[in-house]
């Protein structure tokens, strides 16, 4: 990929900008990144040039176009089109706003409509199994990941929200400020469950942690990664015979749906999720009336 000293330094200072100011989680930083390094060697050879900034601030529709198509001959699903165009998006709004560069033809570029999936959450009993799994192991890890699973149920975190908590974040009240996508602030109920769980944790933890120091370790004393938690669930799903969709966001999953199921409202559910928009929320709605209908397909006489 040849790209110019200025390009270089540009797209160095919009990943600090991702991860310092934006805080995007480290899932999402890896496919940006990944995403705008295989734009920049599309651009390259696509214009037979060293990409510039000048390059960049002339590209044409058609340009956008045709790495778009390209990516799609090559497989990728309308899901992961849409993610290459936000990815792209995010670079060029940077430079825009560092007044490096303007090209307004990007935002003429319809994102490719994406499937509508719905959330898939785990039942009730299964969530209570899963914990009651976690409860039965005795060592500190298994305390330390029941505490992050209390936090995914119990309180609707994502896992990189759960992760990036620090000693000083731990709530001494019935509230917990949380950091979420776009570093939006907002604040969470705390159960009891979820202040013991954390306690047993931390007594059992052989690591002195305080103040700054990460929540949540893992064995060598550094700030846990979500893999660790991915693979706890994934041994203990296949030891209890549970889908291979019972996730860490799957527990988020269920922390929403089985809250709507018990009457919760809609406009606090998305408070508590951290939701911008109202209609990421509905979706929950949605998977409430499908299993309604599942039901009644399987028990009407009719159906």
């Amino acid at each position: 990929m040849a790209i110019s000293q200025s390009v270089s330094v540009a797209v160095k200072n919009w990943k600090n900008w991702l991860q310092h100011e934006k805080r995007v989680s480290p899932h999402t930083f890896e496919a940006y990144v990944r995403d705008v390094d295989n734009f920049l060697h599309f651009v390259s050879l696509h214009a037979g040039e060293t990409v510039s900034i000048s390059t960049l601030e002339n590209l044409k529709a058609a340009d956008f176009r045709a790495y778009l198509a390209d990516r799609k001959f090559e497989g990728l699903s309308a899901t992961s089109l849409a993610r290459l165009l936000s990815s792209i998006r995010s670079l060029f709004g940077k430079l825009e706003k560092d007044k490096i560069l303007h090209n307004p033809t990007l935002k003429t570029i319809r994102s490719p409509k994406k499937p509508q999936r719905l959330p898939r959450p785990l039942s009730e009993p299964d969530s209570k199994a899963l914990i009651s799994a976690l409860d039965q192991e005795q060592d500190w890890v298994a305390a330390r990941d029941m505490a992050v699973v209390t936090l995914l149920y119990g309180a609707g975190l994502r896992i990189s929200e759960v992760l990036s908590l620090n000693m000083a974040d731990i709530p001494e009240g019935d509230t917990l400020k949380v950091i979420g996508k776009g570093n939006k602030e907002r604040l969470v109920p705390i159960l009891p469950v979820i202040r013991q769980s954390i306690a047993c944790y931390l007594a059992s933890c052989p690591f002195p942690l305080t103040g700054d120091d990460p929540l949540f370790v893992g064995k060598q004393g550094r700030r846990l990664n979500a893999r660790s938690i991915q693979l706890t669930l994934q041994r203990l799903r296949r030891a209890l015979g549970l889908p291979e969709t019972a996730t860490p966001h799957a527990l988020r999953h269920s922390f929403a749906t089985h809250l709507l199921q018990s009457g919760g409202d809609l406009r606090t559910i998305q408070e508590l999720l951290g939701h911008v928009s109202l209609s990421t929320t509905q979706r929950y709605t949605d998977l409430d009336t499908e299993k309604l209908l599942n039901v009644y397909r399987e028990a009407h006489p009719k159906s």
